[in-house]
């Protein structure tokens, strides 16, 4: 159970069937605030463990997994789901991110277990949502990329479409499946009723082609090309990937008096109003000129002087990091947002704490995910009050 009994979501229990990233990190961002979360796997585990045998591949459990319980369960025998409806009527929250109509074959849907439970908050993230002609296309983080036009705007104008690095659609999913879960939540607090939340990663994902879509509507519909590591709406100039001696930097001009700090630190202060670059429109409309300045002055630099010389310029901008850097960041792990752990499975890792910051809180100690079913034997004879005898009988009839 959450060792952390004092934080804000004490005594809110949530049955988690949630599976790889997008159920997990909604249900790990209400274990991190206190909620105890109990993690229901099937015997074989959540598919995202058995990602070990590709090398550090399965290390996104560990960090979606902290501060839940772990418990194994065959929902697919008759005693599983008597004992899932047992969880439920003594919980608040359900939460699953299977395909549509998938815990309904079940008989565990909403509609079925509000009838146990009519206070019940249960949660569904999917895809394309539980309802319209694409409710049963295949929804993983790529398909949802390819679906919702994020992979048609990403990438070079010259080149084929490309993913996001990160898998967007599925952590957008889990943020907005956390949002609207405490929405309910609290409305319950208000009414004493339950309710079904359902969030499409295809909807979530969608306001963040903000950029492109202004463009879109700009040209009166046109497809707007791919514009690299350029503004996805062509409204920002300079904005672009510089490359320094030893790597590139991140530059970003969206007023004119940073276009006017830039020149000075170029040492160009000239630039800051020459009539070909005084407004926002005019570089734009020469973006490959402004660019290629911008590019010759950065190539003379190291990316750590260069940002430091721009810094206190006042210029927005960052040097390009790799992911060692990152995981290594000072500010991350000063302000616990990033923490070392001796994981029981995985060794010495680093994992992230939730992004979510409450005032007079303290952030809650990180307890690491464990074994397929580890706290079986306390959660079910603990917590439910199953005899030692039942128990073990889940085990020799395969349903734990």
């Amino acid at each position: 159970m959450n060792p952390n009994p004092s934080n804000l979501l004490s005594g809110v229990t949530v049955i988690d069937v949630g599976q790889i990233y997008n159920g997990p990190y909604c249900t790990f961002l209400m274990a991190m605030a206190g909620a105890n979360v109990i993690k229901v796997e099937p015997p074989q585990g959540d598919p995202l463990r058995r990602r070990s045998v590709v090398g550090g591949a399965a290390l996104p459990f560990a960090m979606l997994n902290s501060n839940k319980s772990m418990v194994s369960l065959n929902l697919k025998s008759e005693r599983g789901k008597e004992i899932f409806r047992e969880m439920v009527g003594r919980g608040d929250v359900v939460v699953e991110n299977y395909a549509p109509g998938t815990m309904e074959k079940l008989g565990l849907g909403y509609e079925d277990l509000k009838t146990i439970n009519p206070k019940l908050i249960y949660a569904a993230g999917s895809g394309y949502g539980r309802s319209g002609p694409k409710a049963r296309y295949p929804a993983m983080d790529l398909t949802v990329q390819a679906m919702a036009g994020v992979m048609s705007t990403t990438g070079f104008p010259d080149r084929p479409p490309v993913k996001a690095g990160p898998a967007i659609s599925d952590f957008f999913g889990g943020i907005h499946l956390y949002a609207g879960l405490m929405t309910a939540l609290y409305a319950r607090a208000m009414t004493g009723e339950g309710r079904l939340v359902e969030v499409s990663m295809l909807e979530a994902v969608y306001p963040s082609l903000s950029s492109s879509l202004g463009l879109f509507y700009g040209t009166g519909g046109a497809i707007p090309p791919r514009t690299g590591n350029r503004h996805a709406g062509l409204a920002e100039a300079p904005y672009n990937v510089y490359p320094t001696s030893d790597g590139h930097i991140a530059i970003i001009c969206v007023s004119e008096a940073h276009w006017r700090f830039l020149t000075q630190a170029m040492n160009q202060p000239e630039l800051g109003d020459d009539p070909r670059y005084d407004t926002l429109k005019k570089r734009v409309d020469c973006v490959e000129d402004v660019d290629a300045l911008v590019g010759a002055f950065t190539a003379k630099w190291a990316k750590q002087p260069l940002f430091d010389l721009l810094m206190a310029h006042r210029v927005p901008c960052a040097p390009v990091r790799t992911l060692d850097e990152v995981v290594n960041d000072d500010h991350l792990h000063e302000r616990g947002a990033l923490q070392w752990i001796d994981h029981p499975i995985y060794g010495r890792v680093v994992l992230p704490h939730s992004p979510l910051r409450y005032q007079d809180q303290p952030l809650a100690e990180i307890v690491p995910s464990g074994e397929l079913g580890r706290d079986n034997r306390d959660i079910y004879c603990g917590w439910l009050g199953l005899s030692a005898a039942e128990f073990d009988g889940l085990g020799e009839q395969g349903v734990i």
